[in-house]
């Protein structure tokens, strides 16, 4: 009887320990998720265009892409030249932190500091889904948090950069 209670209790305790937790696949896809913020926020704080580009939502960089053609296409126009640059190959510029890149990300960075993000807030985790999360960002001298939008795209988490701060289109 008491090697039948030692087999039993063995056979669970491998059991737990060899099966995962979903608390612990949880807590992984948390871990994760933040990393991948935290490194977006540091590598602008860097000025490494081409990984900021990596760490963005396909949505947010085909929103990049099209405004900045769009301005692209409007300088040109008011100049009486002709658009000399496709979507392709403004796509291309983002990826490899071109010069297109370094004056879009030099502008962004006129006006938001990293560092408000990474030294001078409170992150809190907001909803978590199997796709969609949230990481609620809060300013010391902010009444509330910046809801930073967070989605899982070819199983890496990205962030939603126009999703989370542009205005909806009326």
């Amino acid at each position: 009887m008491k090697k039948l209670c030692i087999l039993i209790f063995l056979i669970i305790a491998f059991l737990t320990l060899a099966i995962p937790s979903k608390g612990a696949d949880n807590n992984k896809e948390v871990d994760s998720m933040l990393v991948s913020a935290e490194s977006f926020f540091k590598m602008m704080k860097e000025r490494n265009y081409a990984r900021i580009w990596l760490l963005l939502s396909h949505a947010s960089q085909n929103s990049i892409i099209d405004d900045t053609y769009k301005n692209i296409m409007y300088h040109f126009k008011a100049k009486g030249k002709e658009v000399t640059y496709s979507k392709g190959e403004i796509r291309n510029n983002f990826t490899t932190g071109g010069t297109i890149a370094q004056a879009y990300w030099d502008s962004y960075l006129t006006v938001f500091n990293p560092d408000m993000v990474l030294e001078y807030s409170k992150w809190e985790i907001g909803k978590v889904g199997k796709e969609r999360a949230q990481i609620n960002i809060i300013y010391r001298k902010a009444e509330r948090p910046a809801v930073i939008q967070m989605y899982k795209e070819d199983n890496v988490w990205r962030v939603g950069l126009t999703e989370t701060f542009r205005s909806p289109k009326r």
